[in-house]
């Protein structure tokens, strides 16, 4: 049996087929080399538009380009041989119609080779999640909070905390499992509502400060590892990597001001005639 049949990548029809069975593991990935070492446990790599926050210090996602994302997709689908990627669709490259969005879809599809896409957005995102849904671009939603739309939203903060709201929230949810999303993450939004959504529709839901009820979980991997400086309440630092890194990175160059390295080992002397 060759090493191609014997891996198989996951699916969205895999993913979709867990609903209410063993939980969804899912993290962020931007880099082959972290890819890499998720592969191993998760079964979704999300490769995020949280990349503009994370690897380029902007103050949202909103500023992050379609071309940042195939070639951070590129890497990822590189590094990985199991699980299934997902690939962030960027602002503004999905939302002007569903012919957009599907040419912007189908590029990412071509050209990183990804299971499937993410978008933001409910009820008013559904024809277009049936659109391309129906064309052959399979579609992770995610609805509650919405990073893409800061600038209407005004702040991060966690939705659906007043009961008077859950009906928007919970309209998103219907819309877009109606319209053919495999999955759906929820982020940022009161437990009880995520717990609710979570039982009515027929699609896997994936939480981001929503609730252990959900289907799955999903964390930006430098927030869990410690990495950045500011993480929302709702993740849990498996790690402190950051203290680390910074007094390895002090040791070397303290070794290099006291030419200690390189040392002999690290160094080619002549061979020897």
């Amino acid at each position: 049996m060759s090493l191609q049949q014997e891996i198989r990548r996951l699916t969205a029809p895999d993913i979709q087929a867990r609903k209410k069975g063993e939980p969804i593991v899912a993290l962020t990935s931007y880099h082959a080399h972290t890819a890499g070492l998720l592969d191993k446990y998760v079964d979704v790599i999300l490769v995020g538009d949280s990349l503009g926050m994370v690897m380029h210090g902007l103050e949202t996602t909103v500023p992050v380009t379609l071309d940042m994302m195939i070639l951070q997709g590129r890497a990822v689908m590189r590094g990985s041989k199991k699980a299934l990627v997902v690939v962030d669709m960027p602002f503004g490259s999905y939302e002007e119609s569903p012919q957009q969005a599907f040419r912007n879809c189908a590029r990412v599809l071509k050209e990183t080779h990804c299971g499937a896409i993410k978008l933001e957005g409910g009820t008013l995102m559904a024809e277009t999640i049936r659109f391309l849904t129906s064309r052959g671009v399979p579609v992770m939603a995610h609805i509650g909070m919405t990073p893409q739309s800061i600038n209407t939203l005004g702040s991060f903060r966690a939705r659906g905390r007043d009961e008077s709201e859950w009906d928007k929230f919970l309209d998103d949810a219907r819309a877009v499992a109606d319209a053919g999303a495999f999955s759906v993450v929820i982020e940022a939004v009161a437990e009880p509502l995520a717990k609710r959504i979570t039982e009515e529709i027929a699609i896997p839901t994936i939480g981001i400060g929503a609730s252990p009820a959900c289907d799955g979980q999903i964390l930006v991997l430098e927030d869990m590892l410690g990495l950045s400086q500011r993480v929302p309440k709702f993740v849990k630092r498996y790690g402190e990597l950051a203290g680390r890194i910074e007094q390895s990175i002090k040791d070397y160059a303290d070794e290099v001001r006291a030419r200690k390295f390189p040392g002999p080992e690290h160094t080619y002397p002549l061979k020897k005639s």
